[in-house]
């Protein structure tokens, strides 16, 4: 899975287990009444890698949480969902708004090779001074780069450069900042 190859998502026990658990913290996590010192603690206990001034919002979902790379003053409001089977990668000052979802799963388009469980990840990085607008969703492989916005509702399939607005189904730049 790490590796970027073809992996068994749906039938391999240990995979299997490993996202049982991490759902078991998330469901935790988005049923908790509110205590700050409660909540940062689960959360570390379920992302890998934290900076500081990080906040997500519930409802929070992901996969196994040990590929998932929050920098510093991150911030996630409601809905926030990362498949992580590939590490995901976030800068710092980086606000997502609510119901955004970046996926690093893909299938394999032979049906036979999909209906046996089978699955691919690639890497999300985004990088520092994002702010991702309502509704946006990142697909596997994306880099996206520092001092960018994405517009609400984009669905961003390809690398966006530094400096940028970009927006649209597919995503796309629209302005240099």
């Amino acid at each position: 899975m790490l590796k970027g190859e073809i992996y068994n998502a749906n039938y391999d026990p240990e995979l299997l287990r490993e996202r049982m658990e991490c759902k078991i913290k998330c469901q935790r996590y988005n049923t908790l009444q509110y205590d700050a010192a409660e909540r940062q603690a689960l959360l570390r206990s379920i992302i890998a890698d934290c900076g500081e001034n990080v906040t997500v919002e519930p409802s929070f979902w992901c996969d196994y949480g040990y590929n998932i790379h929050l920098g510093e003053n991150f911030y996630s409001n409601h809905n926030l969902v990362i498949l992580d089977g590939a590490p995901v990668t976030f800068g710092k000052n980086v606000f997502v708004a609510p119901n955004c979802g970046f996926y690093t799963a893909g299938h394999p388009l032979n049906a036979k090779e999909r209906n046996e469980g089978l699955e691919y990840a690639r890497p999300i990085t985004v990088g520092d001074d994002v702010w991702f607008g309502a509704g946006a969703q990142v697909m596997p492989g994306v880099t996206i780069g520092s001092n960018v916005v994405i517009g609400g509702g984009s669905v961003v399939v390809k690398d966006i450069p530094d400096n940028s607005v970009a927006v649209g189904n597919p995503c796309r730049v629209m302005k240099k900042l």
